[in-house]
């Protein structure tokens, strides 16, 4: 009889989902600061570019990727709607992306050498 919960994914798929959300927290976190740099740019500065035109649907694009990443995870790790959520509005303030990425991978970590 296996130890390991069954509301969880597989180990693999689990590893799988936090790489993947790794990899999102960090290029969103980066994407948010350039964003305020080209909102900064745009209306302080009153700058026209391709760059302030356009950064705002990457940024988008992207902020999609990072919420995606935050939903598949959040099912596999069997977290409730609240803390889903939570970290999806992590993707709205500057900086944030980057600490939650470091507890999250920390908090996953644990969990699996706990059930192995």
């Amino acid at each position: 009889m296996s130890m390991y919960p069954t509301n969880l994914a597989k180990p693999l798929q689990l590893r799988k989902a936090l790489g993947i959300y790794r990899v999102m927290a960090i290029v969103a976190g980066i994407a948010l600061f350039i964003l305020v740099v080209e909102m900064i740019m745009k209306y302080g500065m009153s700058q026209k570019n391709f760059f302030t035109d356009n950064w705002s649907y990457i940024h988008g694009f992207i902020y999609m990727g990072y919420a995606a990443s935050i939903a598949n995870l959040g099912l596999k790790s069997a977290w409730g709607v609240k803390r889903i959520v939570l970290h999806l509005l992590s993707g709205f303030v500057p900086l944030v992306p980057f600490f939650a990425e470091r507890r999250v991978t920390a908090e996953t970590n644990a969990m699996l050498a706990r059930v192995y």
